[in-house]
């Protein structure tokens, strides 16, 4: 059942963070050493801390829907959990290498990003391989 909540909970935050990604208030400008993107539409730091465009609130929302879909069963929210685990392991790799911070000027994957992204991705690979439906450690 935990897994399920798993993909409940993410997929609500992730939701809600695309749509506050959209909402010009919870924006700041980019920073002067903040790569630049090709992407500028509904660029800024979310929360003053997390670079965010339109694609990158795109991904979350996506992200969202995908969780709260994958909560109405056991192995949709596995695989969700999965998901989550690999693509944002992926988006941490990126964000440390220069020429895939941005994903070519599409998406920006850097700064505090790249922490938050490691959390994602650490609580996916979690319920994604190494806990039970209850949301326990599995057993060898």
């Amino acid at each position: 059942m935990a897994i399920r909540y798993f993909a409940l909970v993410y997929g609500i935050v992730f939701l809600a963070v695309g749509i506050l990604g959209f909402v010009p208030a919870f924006l700041s400008a980019h920073g002067l050493a903040d790569p630049e993107l090709a992407i500028t539409a509904g660029s800024g730091l979310l929360l003053g801390l997390f670079p965010v465009n339109v694609l990158h609130n795109l991904v979350h929302i996506i992200f969202g829907i995908w969780g709260l879909v994958a909560y109405k069963a056991l192995k949709p929210a596995v695989t969700y959990a999965r998901a989550v685990a690999v693509v944002y392991a992926v988006f941490v790799v990126m964000g440390f290498i220069p020429v895939l911070q941005t994903t070519f000027g599409l998406v920006p994957l850097y700064g505090h990003n790249i922490w938050l992204h490691l959390i994602l991705a650490a609580g996916g690979a979690y319920f994604g391989w190494f806990a039970n439906a209850q949301g326990e450690p599995r057993k060898a």
